[in-house]
């Protein structure tokens, strides 16, 4: 969809481009579908967030495409890019296919998840996983009334980018939301009751938990395999220039499968965000034009960038989480309205920065921190100065 508009943008002849999607839809803003697609009212339904409004532009009904002359060929599955869900059943987990233990990738995952909502009214819900999806997917599921369990390995949630400040904040106030947290094992197995549906999950350290509806979010893998020895790959992912080519003249990668060199931190890096999934597909298209106009366009410089929203909160994140961590701000879950962050500092100068319950100046300001990286005279001095040292920039 964002492609599509910047070709829009750029100048494209009817039936110069076509796109092909293995979806039955037009594309759409992917991240609704774990937040107000579900919500108990006031819920969001296609056409209601077909792409682009995801950054506050117009909405791509199929209807622009036919009058641009762009083809859209739905439910064709030639090259599938972007990730797919990593499922219990790949590990061949006992019970894992049960009915009502869902995932959720795409819209039919969504629809399902609400039949499954509405079939189960005021049930046991048993989230698997503790990232972006398992708290996004555990705050929608107790607005929906359910009696919400969360169930993940690690010490703590979102380990990839939360430290153990940041995530006790995220814990404590999911249980004053009544939400219950079990951390350091995990989901072995699955009973299920004689229509198959889920009725039990067993864990590793042999609790057994009632489950009328499972959600599982442990992750996605980026979808390479059609690719495998045709172009060059790295880190996982399908390697590309700073424009987004590919070691194969003429094909480009963007998304989720794109490895592709990050200019502020000078290394190959793969982002699975949405933020970089249009980004890149913009940059792609400004290069594909580029080149056929021999217009020169500038390469890829990205600020890592991730956000999420739950309950009232919402919290934003630029940048890089490595070195030491500095947290300022009111982190206490019980708090009418907290707004705490963290700055990451690496060799003397902030690499990266978190902040909860931000304004919009607030939000720009620590963006512009990340990507500034000012020098720090201390650690003391930068916990005092908290926000402010953002602000002030």
């Amino acid at each position: 969809g964002y492609a599509a508009r910047e070709f829009a943008k750029q100048g494209v002849n009817p039936g110069e481009l076509a796109i092909i999607s293995k979806e039955a839809v037009a594309p759409y803003e992917r991240p609704a579908l774990s937040k107000a697609y579900l919500f108990p009212e006031g819920f969001a339904r296609l056409p209601g967030f077909h792409c682009c409004v995801g950054n506050g532009g117009e909405r791509l009904l199929p209807e622009w495409y036919k009058e641009k002359g762009i083809e859209l060929i739905l439910s064709t599955e030639i090259i599938a890019t972007g990730s797919s869900v990593i499922k219990l059943t790949d590990f061949g987990v006992q019970g894992a296919d049960a009915k009502y233990i869902s995932y959720l990738r795409d819209i039919d995952d969504a629809d399902k998840l609400i039949e499954a909502i509405k079939a189960k009214k005021n049930g046991k819900c048993v989230i698997v996983g503790g990232g972006y999806i398992g708290l996004e997917l555990g705050a929608v599921m107790k607005m929906n009334d359910f009696d919400v369990s969360m169930v993940y390995p690690e010490p703590w949630c979102m380990p990839r980018l939360f430290t153990a400040d940041i995530a006790s904040f995220y814990e404590g106030y999911y249980a004053n939301k009544g939400i219950k947290i079990i951390k350091g094992t995990v989901a072995v197995g699955f009973t299920a009751d004689a229509n198959g549906e889920v009725k039990e999950v067993k864990l590793k350290d042999g609790r057994v938990l009632e489950a009328d509806i499972v959600v599982v979010g442990v992750g996605g893998r980026p979808l390479t395999t059609l690719f495998k020895g045709q172009v060059e790959e790295e880190k996982g992912g399908i390697k590309t220039d700073a424009f987004f080519k590919t070691s194969v003249p003429d094909v480009y990668a963007v998304g989720d499968v794109a490895t592709f060199p990050l200019k502020l931190f000078g290394e190959m890096r793969r982002v699975e965000h949405v933020d970089h999934a249009r980004k890149s597909a913009e940059q792609a298209v400004k290069a594909i034009k580029g080149g056929e106009d021999g217009k020169p366009i500038d390469e890829y410089d990205y600020l890592p960038y991730f956000y999420s929203r739950s309950f009232d909160l919402s919290w934003q994140f630029y940048g890089d989480n490595v070195g030491e961590t500095v947290l300022f701000g009111d982190n206490n879950p019980t708090s009418p309205k907290p707004k705490f962050g963290s700055y990451w500092v690496k060799d003397g100068k902030v690499v990266g920065a978190f902040l909860e319950g931000g304004n919009p100046e607030e939000n720009k300001a620590i963006a512009k921190i990340a990507k500034l990286q000012p020098p720090v005279e201390s650690l003391e001095k930068l916990k005092d100065e908290g926000l402010t040292f953002a602000c002030k920039m």
